[in-house]
């Protein structure tokens, strides 16, 4: 993906034309933009910066913007306070474009259209995008910026908006989405998450999102703690993917082979069996459902905090498992795969 400010997002007179209307299907955001619904969650979900309650950890930070600042470009802009995830009344876009190494349902022939938020509501010490996630590269972007990004993106024939790491942006992202949906976007949405999610916030995007897309992390707190910093992330995962699952259900998979609607789960195979693969996917078809579609990803390396054995986090690393600092083998993958065609799952993305 190439940087957000090389397509010149601020260009705010981005239309689509009647044409491009009439051969998408349109995202469920754009009744509720019609109605009024959209707007009146905007309202919500911005007034719930005064005391940061997004996402499971809770903070309480005021990020609703009660200070001016100059980001030394010519823009006032507002810069609320910060809590764990670092960011502010604005959201951080670290780059956006089409984006052809997702899941094939997602990108058919004209890509994924993928914004990269920066920072996390976690603390992965074996975070694949460190530098994203915990360094917080990218840039600050107004809501008109955003929406911008979105209607570039269905401009350049992307199947989706593709929304990853946006549980601590929710407000900020029905901002653009309202923006862009009165200027003509229809493509689904995706929510390209964590898994560490509240449920009253998956609540004010039922009808907005099309496409929840949780990584279900782990079947042990424990490990949780130790991997990612959060000690309930098993319990506040299995609840959040119920709550998406009962909002858009199963992966709907058009004739073209795209996605339209429906929940996608992801599932990083750790070295060791540190991930608990069998408990999960167990989870997924007694609870959930047994045509969940799961892409259960072999890409695991060190990365991250495991790289570095002197930062803070050495001892959580030492005590989640050395095993982090190596590649996951073959059999281990393989053993994964078949975990979960033993639970009964059938729809996997490989």
């Amino acid at each position: 993906m190439r940087p957000w400010r090389d397509y010149d997002c601020r260009d705010r007179q981005v239309t689509v034309s009647a044409e491009t209307l009439n051969d998408r299907s349109c995202g469920s955001y754009v009744a509720l933009s019609r109605s009024g619904e959209l707007r009146r969650r905007v309202v919500e979900a911005a007034a719930g910066l005064r005391v940061c309650r997004l996402c499971p950890r809770e903070c309480g930070a005021d990020r609703s913007g009660k200070t001016h600042v100059d980001d030394g470009r010519g823009r006032r802009g507002l810069r609320g306070g910060l809590g764990f995830c670092r960011t502010g009344r604005l959201a951080r876009v670290a780059s956006y474009g089409p984006h052809f190494g997702e899941e094939a349902p997602l990108v058919g022939q004209g890509g994924s259209g993928t914004i990269f938020f920066s920072y996390c509501n976690l603390a992965c010490v074996f975070c694949q995008n460190w530098e994203i996630s915990h360094g917080g590269e990218g840039e600050e972007v107004t809501a008109e910026e955003l929406a911008t990004m979105m209607l570039r993106l269905q401009q350049r024939g992307c199947h989706n908006i593709n929304l990853v790491s946006p549980s601590h942006v929710v407000p900020q992202v029905l901002e653009a989405v309202e923006i862009a949906a009165q200027r003509g976007l229809t493509l689904p949405l995706v929510y390209n998450t964590g898994g560490y999610d509240a449920v009253k916030t998956l609540q004010v995007l039922d009808g907005v999102v099309d496409i929840y897309m949780p990584d279900a992390k782990y079947a042990n707190e424990v490990v949780a703690a130790g991997c990612s910093g959060v000690p309930d992330y098993v319990m506040r995962n299995r609840a959040a993917i119920l709550e998406m699952h009962r909002q858009v259900g199963d992966l709907v998979i058009d004739g073209s082979g795209v996605a339209v609607r429906g929940l996608l789960v992801r599932h990083l195979v750790l070295p060791g069996g540190l991930a608990g693969t069998a408990d999960v996917m167990n989870f997924l078809v007694r609870q959930v459902s047994p045509d969940t579609y799961v892409n259960i990803m072999a890409q695991y390396h060190p990365a991250g905090a495991v790289l570095l054995p002197a930062a803070p986090s050495a001892e959580n690393i030492e005590k989640c498992a050395p095993n982090l600092r190596r590649r996951i083998t073959s059999e281990e993958y393989q053993g994964a795969v078949a975990a979960a065609r033993d639970a009964g799952l059938w729809r996997l993305d490989r």
